[in-house]
């Protein structure tokens, strides 16, 4: 069973707001189709950042809000420890009563009545890990009670290129094998890598991936790197993909880490925004304009062409950007209620974004960085990530369910 733990965590709820106030933008997020662009150039142009940004060729339609109990509003300042020792945690899945984590150094943990073992998995490929590279996403099939399928984003080696491959495993006598090569040759590298994997309400297997710190790729469709890839289980390319015989659904990202579909089939994403890093042939990126993005098919969010809440011809802005501070959003998930839970690395916090008042609050602090966040039988878990780039406890990494 998990341990009670008496540390307190700030939950901060969302002020009560006349619906009036909010009614207009309301109604036209839902009912008004931005209209497209010219196609000509005119340059970017810059908004104040730290709030919602708009869209230059693409709408979004925001789920109504619906009568479904909040998860957060009855938090008590708590949580329980249901794992503890892990090594870089990344992703998290949930089958009856396990929980499997896969860590970014190698193996698949199953936290299952109180006991943590660290499964081998074993790929046709080594896994390469190098800085953010490594095993990273994971997510069970949807019949994995029956057939023990799942599926794994991980970094390898080719003829000394750096790469990610996504791959098909299977669960077998405390093993995961790999079972087939989905997709290989996504740009790889020391930061910037993607990873996150999830399965759509369509079926569709979806990824992000990063830019691998090459900014060009993200505007190249005939390259991985930048993307929200999306694909059948068996790895082929959807017949309604928006790209003929592509795997991208989306472009112009820069290192997306989390994916998340609320209730109306809305599907989101979070993603890192600039680092202060040199550019390529001169001057020096902002810091922060962390986004969340409303991922539209085939539309294109911008990177490196605008940053932030700036807006350009047939370029999609964030549907909502942090201020000049980094929070590093990554994994991300949806609540009964359709609001976003986003888990903070550089923010080392759980916030809840709305996306009807476009405000971001404080759901869990004082624990660190946090990596991913999942609801599960209408429970909130939390993977911590102090064992990689922060300062970790005698415990580091955790599970933790709030309460």
């Amino acid at each position: 069973m998990p341990t009670s733990k008496g540390k307190a965590i700030t939950v901060a709820l969302l002020l009560a707001v006349p619906i009036s106030i909010y009614a207009s933008e309301q109604r036209e997020d839902e009912q008004t189709a931005v209209q497209q662009t010219e196609s000509s150039w005119e340059g970017p142009k810059l908004l104040a950042a730290g709030s919602g940004g708009s869209t230059a060729s693409a709408a979004e339609a925001v789920p109504v809000r619906i009568a479904a109990a909040s998860l957060t509003d009855p938090l008590q300042g708590g949580y329980d420890v249901a794992a503890t020792k892990l090594k870089v945690p990344w992703s998290m899945q949930f089958a009856g009563d396990a929980v499997y984590i896969t860590q970014r150094g190698g193996g698949i943990v199953e936290v299952k009545n109180g006991k943590q073992t660290v499964q081998e998995l074993r790929t046709k490929k080594t896994l390469r890990v190098v800085g953010e590279a490594g095993l990273t996403g994971f997510v069970l099939d949807d019949n994995f009670a029956k057939n023990k399928y799942a599926y794994v984003y991980h970094a390898y080696e080719e003829k000394g290129k750096a790469l990610n491959r996504i791959v098909k495993v299977k669960l077998v006598n405390g093993v995961w094998r790999e079972q087939k090569e989905l997709l290989s040759g996504i740009p790889g590298g020391r930061i910037h890598e993607g990873g996150r994997l999830a399965i759509g309400p369509d079926g569709m297997l979806y990824s992000t991936s990063g830019d691998a710190n090459q900014r060009e790729l993200s505007q190249d469709l005939s390259s991985y790197g930048g993307k929200v890839l999306r694909m059948t289980t068996s790895g082929m390319v959807p017949k309604d993909n928006p790209f003929k015989n592509s795997y991208v659904y989306a472009y112009g990202l820069r290192n997306s880490q989390g994916l998340a579909w609320t209730s109306s089939g809305t599907l989101y994403a979070s993603d890192h925004g600039p680092s202060g890093a040199p550019i390529p042939g001169g001057g020096t990126d902002t810091t922060g304009l962390d986004e969340i993005n409303v991922i539209t098919p085939g539309g294109n969010y911008g990177w490196p062409t605008i940053q932030g809440t700036q807006t350009a011809p047939g370029l999609i802005s964030p549907y909502y950007v942090a201020g000049p501070q980094a929070i590093a959003p990554s994994g991300i998930a949806a609540t009964p209620d359709n609001k976003i839970l986003v888990a903070t690395l550089a923010g080392q916090s759980l916030k809840q974004f709305d996306p009807i008042t476009k405000t971001m609050t404080d759901v869990l602090t004082g624990e660190g960085r946090i990596r991913d966040v999942a609801v599960h039988d209408g429970k909130i878990y939390v993977l911590t990530n102090n064992t990689s780039g922060g300062t970790p406890g005698a415990d580091d990494d955790r599970l933790l369910i709030l309460k």
